[in-house]
């Protein structure tokens, strides 16, 4: 069986391989153990698991979870630019001020697909790849940078596997993360209107 490296993409044995994952660093135990740090494929989850449970995903499904994903924001991308359609029939020969969107994401390509959907849409967005751990130190400098209307603060988070309550914060992975970012932002008062959209598996911002 081949060994299982950085950049592989892998499924759960235990779990079916239900969710398509790829490997983001291999780390190992005192022990010898190895395990292996996962982030979601198309699905903003973050797991880790021993290396022997993990096993290679045929190409072509991995294929297929990514058409599958691209068709379902093409359809949200359509839905939305038919509403602005209705919406601003003259849509072209007006302006339509939609306000500056701040988005923060953690995964680099999750960003870059962000920047490309914000733009197609003719939105106002300015989109950083930041790693969760790092949001809440870099959001307060970017807000009073950019002052937006609307900001955006995701990425991947999901239950550490030991957990078991699930209303403590610290029984997630980055929660914490997107929660303190919400809190700093705050604290900048730059507009207290700012209308802020966080990722939070624990609790409702």
């Amino acid at each position: 069986m081949k060994k299982i490296r950085k950049g592989d993409i892998v499924g759960r044995l235990s779990y079916d391989k239900d969710i398509i994952f790829v490997v983001e660093r291999i780390i190992k135990t005192k022990d010898g153990a190895e395990f292996a740090i996962l982030k979601g494929l198309t699905f903003r989850i973050q797991a880790d698991s021993p290396i022997e449970d993990l096993e290679l995903v045929e190409p072509k499904r991995v294929a297929q979870h990514v058409r599958n994903l691209e068709e379902r924001v093409a359809k949200r991308i359509q839905k939305c630019e038919k509403y602005l359609k209705q919406s601003y029939p003259f849509r072209e020969k007006m302006i339509v001020y939609t306000g500056k969107i701040l988005h923060l994401d953690g995964d680099k390509k999750y960003s870059e697909k962000s920047r490309k959907y914000y733009k197609r849409l003719g939105l106002n967005a300015i989109v950083r790849n930041i790693p969760e751990r790092r949001q809440p130190l870099a959001v307060a400098n970017l807000v009073q940078r950019y002052k937006p209307d609307v900001l955006v603060v995701t990425g991947h988070d999901g239950m550490i596997k030991k957990g078991t309550q699930f209303n403590d914060l610290y029984n997630y992975r980055n929660s914490r993360y997107f929660i303190k970012a919400v809190e700093e932002a705050r604290k900048q008062n730059i507009k207290k209107d700012l209308v802020i959209f966080a990722r939070c598996l624990s609790k409702l911002l």
